[in-house]
């Protein structure tokens, strides 16, 4: 199958939509697809390779074309819009179209049936109920408008009737798109992945020269619950903290430092800042435990599906998350992780102290997680993927 996978994005990107939007496009290659990844150009001087910073090797079915488009952000988002619309004119130039890009879906449900190929549309969130919350989860996000609000519960409600294909990556999703726009035909409940290690390394036993380590990945917005790791971290003296990622120009690294100074534990916390995406795997394995401890939000209780919930799994470390509807989807208390109250630093800190106190539950939560976790690689995701797809090119005829 010839897929045309659209993705608004400077490539390559080190944040999570990068790194799954590759990932997928390689794995779909894999299975002898013939995949053109549309991005943005490089915003690095001389531009890097995709498939050496994402680490994969080359594939003859994946082509990544890079869209030539300068100017400011308004500029190139045009320019964008504009190549990758006339990129997708033509019924037979490719036999399916895939983005996770709501206004790029909607755009291109409004041209006819019969000059494009079937569209599959990805959806990681409802957009107006993202934008709505986007004050509460990002450090001095702007409040959307009530016009803005209207104009993506539209776009959500076009593309949710109007694309061929759907995916969800979490079940709460489609249940609370099915709940607002009924039911839909061609729909797959599709989580994020992993690539799954060819082996874990042992964890070396805590001691005197290494004080027992509480691990996090990822960015350091409010809704991640940094915050909350840190004041776990300030609970649990004899511990050090390991945050892989921090993005120096944001201003969520200060903050997340600020705290940790004013609670007196800065000391004992470590940020790699932003390595590489094949540098991850290792620094994971540093910590002794791993926390994903995102508070109820708009976006955390039924809509997500972090990549490092997967990369956690695939560690071989045990995890300690947050009790949310969106978690459950994968983690089960107490077999593959610990669960617990979410929004809770008390509660952060009791589930990080039965791990560090019971060395045996933690070698058996870790290895059921890394059981599961199989089910979880890339090469799974793109085979889901494909059953959907399949079925979409056989409803088009």
């Amino acid at each position: 199958m010839r897929i045309l996978y659209l993705a608004d994005i400077r490539f390559p990107l080190e944040r999570a939509n990068g790194i799954q939007s590759m990932e997928t496009c390689h794995a779909l290659a894999a299975r002898g697809h013939e995949v053109v990844l549309v991005v943005r150009p490089d915003t690095r001087e001389p531009a890097r390779d995709p498939f050496v910073f994402y680490g994969l090797p080359r594939i003859a079915g994946l082509t990544i074309e890079v869209a030539p488009i300068t100017g400011p952000a308004t500029a190139r988002r045009a320019g964008y819009l504009t190549f990758t619309l006339g990129r997708a004119i033509g019924r037979t130039r490719q036999d399916l179209l895939l983005t996770r890009d709501l206004g790029l879906a909607s755009l291109l449900l409004r041209l006819p049936a019969a000059v494009r190929a079937p569209l599959v549309y990805e959806a990681h969130t409802i957009a107006a109920d993202a934008a709505a919350a986007r004050p509460n989860l990002l450090s001095g996000a702007p409040a959307a408008s009530a016009s803005k609000l209207r104009r993506l519960a539209r776009r959500d409600a076009r593309v949710w009737h109007g694309a061929d294909g759907y995916v969800t990556i979490t079940d709460g999703l489609r249940h609370e798109l099915e709940a607002r726009f009924g039911p839909r035909p061609q729909i797959a409940v599709i989580p994020d992945g992993v690539r799954p290690p060819a082996a874990v390394n042992p964890p070396t036993p805590p001691g005197v020269d290494r004080p027992f380590t509480i691990g996090y990945a990822g960015h350091l917005y409010p809704w991640k619950g940094v915050d909350l790791l840190i004041e776990a971290l300030a609970a649990l003296p004899d511990t050090r903290g390991l945050i892989v990622g921090g993005h120096e120009q944001e201003p969520d690294l200060a903050r997340v430092k600020a705290l940790a100074a004013q609670l007196d534990c800065g000391s004992r916390l470590t940020f790699t800042g932003l390595i590489p995406p094949p540098d991850v795997a290792a620094r994971l394995q540093q910590a002794d435990v791993l926390v994903l401890p995102n508070p109820p939000s708009a976006i955390s209780n039924t809509f997500t599906s972090p990549l490092k919930l997967f990369e956690y799994m695939a560690s071989g470390r045990p995890i300690v998350a947050s009790d949310l509807p969106a978690i459950r989807e994968i983690l089960r208390d107490g077999d593959t992780a610990l669960l617990v109250e979410a929004g809770n630093p008390q509660a952060l800190v009791a589930g990080i102290a039965r791990i560090k106190e019971d060395a045996a539950l933690g070698a058996r939560l870790a290895a059921r997680a890394l059981e599961d976790v199989q089910a979880f690689s890339w090469a799974k995701r793109a085979q889901r993927l494909e059953a959907l797809f399949i079925a979409v090119a056989g409803a088009r005829k």
